[in-house]
């Protein structure tokens, strides 16, 4: 039996864990030792539902982040966004030298990451083995978020001088751009070529969507209750703040948006959050909302006409593999970017934010609204979400992810 370290980005959203439970879960079901690392709220409650071990903060202390929000909210690309993530040389490597420690510490034979940049630093430092699970538009290979846009501006910031003044310091070797740390030893894409596109060189197994559900999980009984005489839309805003005060790259708008323009509308609406509270600022929902912290993800596409999200990923994976139709907020570039995907598809509509001149993002009601009805009515989107979903079907998804990290564990032991 093998043993397995799964870490990502601890950002405190669920897109990255709900893609690697399900993996991990998977391997640890068939005997090998598995831990994973996430220590933020919401993501802590995914892994406990899931029986993982969580593994703790080691006794370093996790320096605070130094980041600017707006440079991530509109990154060109990975290179982009984690020049604004790793800005302060020293931050960047105190919170390497957590990472170091931690998997010296937990000594896996192999790592198993999503997005974690100094996690997979951290491991090319320590010489342990590395596979990433990846969205398309993340692996060093695409074409980036704003992929529509062609070609890449030159000049734009990169944070690799950074990340190499600090390998340097572990004695690794410098790479020339930060993405390419996620290329690991092999790469695992989520989704398929159709919502994933990557160059034929691209060194890459597509194992279709991963959405992590118990596998005894249920939609509660008040879903059912509300009856199939109204369209059901499930809102799903993610995180609406990231902290005490506003920031560029808050799904807060999402839920705004879905109040303003769905209030009055003859339609039932589940809102949930992730795991998150609901803001005080947001106020008594409308008498046709219905909020709940978590619900089953794929289920409660299933049983939904319609999702309204802000463009995670894995929203995007979920609606599409249970064949719904979507209505997206994206609120950052790299969810702009999976809305395109989606909207390319023909699986639905994008209705872009603005930002205001106090830092807030805001959405045109009327503009919203309409999007909504035209996908609840047009049974296009939803043709084009099942097509989609069939075309899916071909990818087993966790099962074929732990199936290949398995035995590229057992290859490396012999």
């Amino acid at each position: 039996m093998a043993k397995f370290l799964f870490t990502m980005l601890p950002a405190n959203d669920l897109g990255l864990p709900t893609r690697l439970v399900p993996i991990a879960r998977a391997l640890a079901d068939r005997g090998h030792e598995v831990a994973v690392f996430n220590p933020a709220p919401a993501p802590s409650k995914l892994i406990a539902e899931a029986g993982l071990q969580n593994l703790p903060l080691p006794s370093r202390p996790m320096p605070a982040p130094v980041m600017d929000l707006v440079q991530v909210g509109s990154a060109w690309d990975v290179e982009e966004f984690f020049a604004a993530v790793y800005l302060d040389e020293e931050s960047t490597r105190g919170e390497t030298a957590v990472y170091v420690d931690l998997i010296r510490d937990y000594a896996p034979d192999v790592v198993v990451d999503s997005f974690g940049l100094l996690t997979c630093l951290a491991a090319r430092v320590l010489g342990v083995p590395l596979v990433t699970v990846l969205q398309g538009n993340i692996h060093p290979a695409s074409d980036g978020f704003l992929w529509w846009k062609k070609d890449r501006p030159s000049g734009l910031p990169s944070a690799a001088a950074v990340i190499n003044k600090v390998a340097a310091e572990y004695g690794s070797a410098p790479v020339e751009r930060c993405a390419d740390l996620f290329a690991g030893n092999f790469s695992l894409i989520l989704g398929t070529p159709e919502t994933d596109p990557l160059p034929a060189s691209a060194n890459v197994q597509y194992v279709g969507p991963i959405v992590w559900q118990r596998q005894e999980a249920r939609l509660p009984e008040w879903v059912d209750a509300l009856g199939r005489d109204k369209p059901l839309i499930w809102v799903y805003s993610g995180n609406p703040r990231y902290a005490n005060a506003p920031t560029p790259i808050d799904s807060i708008v999402v839920i705004r948006a879905a109040i303003e323009a769905l209030g009055d509308m003859p339609v039932h609406v589940v809102l949930t959050t992730g795991y998150q509270g609901l803001p005080d600022e947001v106020g008594a929902l409308p008498p046709n909302f219905t909020h709940a912290a978590y619900l089953p993800g794929l289920a409660m596409a299933e049983r939904c006409d319609l999702m309204v999200h802000h463009g995670g990923h894995g929203s995007v994976m979920t609606g599409l593999q249970a064949g719904t139709p979507a209505v997206i907020v994206p609120t950052i570039t790299e969810r702009e970017s999976n809305a395109r995907r989606l909207v390319a598809l023909g699986a639905g509509e994008v209705v872009m934010p603005v930002t205001r001149a106090d830092g807030e993002k805001a959405v045109d009601a009327v503009e919203f609204g309409a999007a909504v009805n035209r996908v609840l009515k047009d049974a296009a989107y939803r043709h084009s979400a099942k097509r989609v979903s069939e075309s899916m079907r071909r990818y087993a998804g966790a099962k074929d992810a732990a199936d290949r990290v398995e035995q590229f564990a057992a290859s490396i032991s012999r």
